[in-house]
């Protein structure tokens, strides 16, 4: 009975740590086992829009390395050499939850009158403050981040005096290895 139980918490906890996966790099899809990935859209002849957008557990800097990677692999696969950051943003759309702390208990909530010596009779309610807990609300900050930019695509060999002009062909070898495709 007791390795049965033990093997339930282990399965358990497998299932939970697969469900936190950073954004691996691939395109973006509705339904998709993790959420993210990249999107590209063509402005014109040699203009486009790259964007890349991570989860929760994804850092600002794989988000940002995942762009200039699409943007290179973009670059190469519509027959350019070299690409160039016309404008290039990233965001932190994340979220930040406030929750009830130990003294909000489900749909009672503690109520109580004290004396206070010379303040007289006071009232403590959950929602008004509370001089028992210090830190009566859990705080909880999550962030995801999305970058985008818009790149220009060049024949020949890339501008020497730019630098937001990058060889689309040593971008792709440099950052290649630290590219996580999905399993």
């Amino acid at each position: 009975m007791r390795r049965a139980a033990i093997a339930l918490a282990v399965v358990l906890a497998l299932g939970l740590a697969a469900c936190e996966t950073a954004t691996p790099y691939q395109p973006a899809k509705p339904n998709a086992a993790v959420s993210g990935g990249f999107t590209d859209q063509k402005i014109d002849a040699n203009h486009f829009r790259v964007t890349f957008s991570g989860n929760s557990v994804t850092s600002r800097k794989t988000v940002e390395t995942y762009l200039l990677y699409r943007a290179a692999e973009l670059t190469v696969n519509q027959g350019f050499d070299w690409f160039q950051m016309v404008d290039r943003k990233t965001r932190d759309t994340g979220q930040t939850f406030i929750s009830p702390g130990p003294g909000a208990l489900g749909y009672w909530q503690p109520y109580w009158r004290y004396h206070r010596g010379r303040f007289g009779w006071r009232t403590w309610d959950p929602f008004w403050g509370d001089p028992f807990w210090a830190d009566d609300y859990d705080v909880q900050t999550i962030d995801r981040f999305d970058a985008d930019a818009e790149i220009a695509m060049g024949h020949g060999p890339k501008p020497a005096d730019d630098p937001k002009a990058f060889d689309a062909h040593e971008v792709m070898t440099n950052l290649g290895p630290s590219i996580v495709r999905p399993s």
